[in-house]
């Protein structure tokens, strides 16, 4: 029996095998990592022209009801009820502990919150969210559905000849959308946002227009296909997190960098502070009354020395102060770049350290992020 059989398929499995795409197993499905270019050639063509990726093995999920909101930011450090109409924000799903369940996006859509969670958390996310506020609100699960994401600074040329209209998005926005191939109609609704750090547009579609959309934006010039080991590359690159790599149940948003993630009406002296999963402890670590002992950094390889998940990282005394959680020589950055999480007083920019890789100490120095500078288009 081959290693794919048990999985699941996108609606897009029968392109990918017709593109010839090496496919591997992830979250549970059969997903392409690679297409015959390869990796290195399709990192480069998203970042100077336009990559379509399929992500349907994400989840996606509205919640209905005059509590929706409410309900929803009951679960989360980020401010849901004043999200502004087709405005898209990232969020974060606790434990008790404040440990991140899972990273997701969502969008006030008006007559619902749409929700995007990542597909091999997305039943616990389902169960999670059912559990907490089921009785608040509708749960209408939409795993069914189809995501496509076009990524790269040609995207918005591209889909615009498919999808009039979405080049007037800005970052984090959306709208609905119709498009009509052999008389059938599909409502889709498109994003302006990505995993890349480049301008691009995140579609959710139904699954029985998802081939047919998809070679309708293949055969635009623009836009080849990407596997997931380029969307590793690029997202790295991008200093955004993995989830299951770089934050998990263990870490809290504090730890794990994602401040920026939390507004000043969740926070301390808020108007709706707190209240969250967690709350007293991811609270106390963002004003300083109980700083986070460690952190996530960026890290630059000062030699031409990959650094891969889980090698050690140690000071100049030989102890271990962290690890690494993800890593590669980036294509476009052309270097050895890596996310790991250290002890806090090692955190600084410009601080160095030794990786320990093969038994060798490969010297790293902490890294603003990204590491490549995000071209998202904000009007």
């Amino acid at each position: 029996m081959s290693a794919t059989e048990n999985l699941l398929t996108t609606p897009l499995n029968a392109l990918h095998l017709e593109l010839g795409a090496r496919m591997v197993p992830f979250a549970g499905y059969s997903m392409p990592v690679q297409y015959p270019a390869g990796l290195m050639a399709e990192h480069h063509h998203t970042r100077t022209a336009a990559g379509l990726f399929d992500v349907s093995h994400m989840g996606q999920l509205r919640l209905l009801g005059p509590e929706a909101a409410t309900a929803f930011e009951s679960l989360m450090p980020v401010d849901v009820i004043g999200l502004g109409l087709h405005k898209q924000r990232y969020g974060l799903l606790l434990n008790d502990e404040g440990g991140i369940i899972d990273d997701l996006m969502f969008v006030n859509r008006g007559e619902d919150i749409f929700v995007i969670v990542n597909g091999a958390c997305k039943h616990g996310d389902l169960a999670h969210i059912q559990a907490r506020i089921g009785n608040r609100c509708t749960i209408e699960p939409q795993f069914n559905r189809a995501l496509l994401a076009l990524q790269g600074p040609q995207a918005v040329t591209a889909l615009a000849r498919l999808l009039p209209g979405v080049e007037q998005l800005v970052f984090m926005t959306g709208m609905a959308a119709q498009w009509t191939h052999a008389g059938q109609d599909a409502d889709l609704y498109v994003t302006r946002s990505g995993y890349t750090g480049e301008d691009g547009f995140e579609i959710s579609l139904p699954a029985h227009a998802a081939d047919a959309f998809a070679r309708a934006l293949l055969a635009q010039p623009e836009v080849k296909p990407i596997g997931l080991g380029a969307r590793n590359s690029l997202r790295l690159e991008a200093g955004l997190c993995l989830y299951g790599n770089d934050i998990d149940t263990t870490t809290t948003p504090v730890e794990a960098n994602l401040n920026w993630a939390m507004q000043k009406v969740r926070r301390t002296g808020g108007a709706r502070a707190g209240g969250f999963p967690g709350a007293d402890k991811v609270l106390a670590q963002l004003d300083g009354t109980r700083p986070a002992q460690r952190l996530r950094v960026g890290l630059v390889g000062l030699e031409r020395v990959p650094v891969r998940e889980h090698v050690e990282l140690h000071n100049d005394a030989g102890q271990k102060i962290g690890e690494v959680s993800s890593g590669l020589l980036a294509p476009t950055a052309d270097q050895p770049v890596a996310l790991a999480y250290v002890q806090a007083e090692y955190a600084a920019v410009g601080t160095r350290l030794n990786a320990m890789v093969r038994g060798k100490a490969v010297p790293m120095q902490v890294s603003p992020l990204p590491f490549v500078p995000n071209r998202y288009h904000r009007g």
